[in-house]
């Protein structure tokens, strides 16, 4: 398969994002299902992160919606010209095996639909956390993963406490209805620290790590969602370490794929359960993204990224129209 109007976002260099020709590859396979991209979503801190990286050309992205073009056999019961959702890179044209594929809700847009990507990453964490609502949560970092963390988190019954030291990212957060917002942890607050369930790190920081593991009840949990892409303070171990052993934490990994791709006969949960489960609630209005992107056009994937880079809580990412690439 091929078309000479077949392109995608390519990172060449550092800080350098072209759009440029990609291939189709073969014939679609018998349970595959493909199609013309409508939209796809920044993943800001992976992609930012990629994108200020040392190994190019990179081909981000991995949150998109797609028009169903072709279907093979095995794949029929998705209807041609259905949107669906996949977990595909920033180019014009998508295909995925049929178990990876699903369809929209009804009625829901598919700029926002992508944004179901980015709520999977923290549903791993609430599918398998001990806390139980209405206990306190505490998300520490209000990009875009933080952002729909408390969102979530909050529709599912806990009570939320978020922090950011960005002025902009904690506006936003309230404008979505998270009441108890903070620049930092306080810690000098007796009806926060002690009493926390679970806290989510989504910031990567050393000191948001510290913080968390001070403020949780005993035995409760710190998960480390963020990637840790860099050092961002002076802390020795020894603090985190501390604060572990005295107050009983359970630190973990916050991996999203510690769940199984698809259910199986013994995990209910899973990947793409979580993201059936987000697009549902994107549908709802449970989880509301207005005001957190901007849309862009393929084209302009350069200014997308600086201006993501450049200008943090302005907004949280950006979300490619793919209706032209190339204007």
């Amino acid at each position: 398969m091929k078309s000479d109007r077949d392109c995608g976002v390519i990172f060449t260099a550092r800080e350098q994002a072209e759009l440029a020709p990609v291939e189709r590859g073969g014939p679609v396979g018998p349970n595959e299902v493909a199609g013309p991209t409508v939209a796809t979503l920044i993943s800001a801190g992976t992609e930012l992160a990629i994108y200020q990286g040392e190994h190019f050309p990179q081909r981000p992205g991995y949150a998109a919606v797609f028009e169903a073009e072709v279907v093979g056999p095995e794949a029929a019961d998705i209807a041609i010209g259905e949107p669906v959702f996949c977990m595909g890179p920033h180019q014009s044209y998508q295909r995925a095996p049929r178990p990876e594929v699903i369809p929209l809700p009804a009625g829901l847009a598919p700029q926002v639909a992508v944004f179901a990507r980015m709520i999977g990453v923290t549903m791993s964490t609430l599918t398998t956390t001990a806390a139980r609502p209405p206990e306190q949560v505490l998300v520490l970092g209000l990009g875009l993963i933080g952002h729909l963390a408390a969102q979530m988190f909050q529709a599912c019954g806990y009570q939320v406490i978020a922090c950011d030291p960005v002025a902009g990212r904690r506006d936003l957060a309230r404008r979505a209805g998270i009441e108890r917002v903070f620049p930092a942890v306080p810690l000098d607050d007796t009806e926060i620290v002690g009493r926390v369930g679970l806290a989510l790190d989504c910031s990567g920081h050393e000191q948001a790590v510290l913080d968390a593991c001070r403020a949780v009840r005993k035995r409760g949990e710190v998960v480390l969602v963020a990637t840790p892409w860099r050092r961002r303070s002076d802390l020795y171990a020894h603090e985190v370490l501390r604060a572990v052993f005295h107050n009983y934490v359970v630190l973990r990994s916050g991996w999203e794929w510690e769940l199984p791709r698809q259910r199986t006969g013994f995990a209910v949960n899973s990947i793409y359960g979580n993201l059936a489960a987000a697009l549902s609630w994107l549908a709802e209005g449970r989880i509301r993204v207005a005001g957190l992107y901007d849309v862009r056009r393929p084209r302009d994937a350069q200014s997308a990224y600086q201006d993501l880079l450049r200008a943090p809580g302005d907004r949280l990412t950006s979300v490619f129209d793919w209706g032209e690439p190339g204007d």
